[in-house]
């Protein structure tokens, strides 16, 4: 079975002079998973992998780059999911954690639980050896100047037809302390199923919550090809819920649908033997 990989930056970023060094960022994180994929590695390796690298970019509302809340602080949240046992392993409101997408995993693998919140997630991350950073070490300088609210994520198929689905985001500039988004929320802010495809969803996260946007868009695959599933899930995101942003999809035969009603969102994928990558959807 062909391997496959597809990341994106987040929905509604601004037009600017960061283009060029978003896609390559993006080009980058995929290279990086996919060069574990090729290797015969899981598809939960690729995208943990993937969203890491875009985590450590301050270019990117994840991680180091993630935007601050009303009190200027950094609150992240970030969610993984295995599509061929539905384990979720996710992490809400953490402050001193570099690599959120790791947390995130060691939930889904080392505890019973799916979802870890704030001071808890952490305390957790330490009894496991995940090293705490100080809080105002995860704000990057831009901040003083940053507007975009561009969450990342990455869908993956491996050579064994299992998917899988990471998402990371700092939220939304300006939040209040404690608000919590889509992305560490399954069937929000992504979704994994081996039967069917997997889902990634950037943009502002109350409509995306309400629309279970990336459920959705895996359900449609039953009857839809991948960019048609992406298509219609935005349309109802759009219409019925009023939401602003976007979605990557990857079907079980390693299809690539992407959508968004934003003006752009970067992502990159392999097609071919090449890894391509585009801000704005042509």
């Amino acid at each position: 079975m062909n391997v496959q990989l597809i990341v994106h930056g987040g929905a509604g970023l601004a037009a600017g002079n960061h283009h060029s060094a978003v896609m390559a960022a993006c080009r980058a994180a995929v290279a990086a998973g996919l060069a574990r994929l090729r290797e015969g590695d899981s598809a939960l390796n690729a995208v943990e992998i993937a969203v890491r690298a875009l985590e450590d970019d301050p270019l990117f509302n994840a991680g180091y780059g993630s935007v601050l809340n009303r009190d200027g602080q950094v609150q992240m949240d970030a969610l993984i999911m295995d599509g061929r046992t539905f384990q979720i392993g996710a992490v809400a409101a953490v402050s001193r954690i570099k690599n959120p997408i790791s947390l995130a995993r060691r939930v889904m693998e080392a505890t019973p639980h799916h979802l870890l919140v704030a001071e808890g997630a952490e305390r957790f991350a330490a009894e496991q050896g995940i090293p705490l950073v100080s809080p105002e070490a995860m704000i990057a300088p831009r901040h003083v100047k940053q507007t975009s609210s561009d969450t990342v994520g990455a869908v993956a198929l491996d050579s064994a037809g299992n998917l899988a689905v990471a998402v990371s985001t700092g939220g939304v500039r300006g939040k209040l302390a404690g608000r919590v988004g889509d992305s560490p929320l399954p069937g929000a802010g992504g979704w994994a199923d081996n039967a069917l495809g997997a889902a990634c969803a950037t943009g502002l996260g109350e409509g995306i919550i309400r629309a279970l946007l990336t459920f959705r868009a895996v359900s449609l695959l039953e009857t839809h090809s991948a960019q048609a599933a992406a298509d219609a899930a935005l349309a109802i995101f759009g219409q019925k819920f009023n939401g602003e942003g976007g979605l990557i999809v990857l079907d079980r035969h390693g299809q690539v649908g992407i959508a968004h009603n934003t003006p752009y969102m970067p992502v990159a994928w392999l097609r071919g033997d090449d890894i391509v990558a585009q801000v704005q959807q042509p």
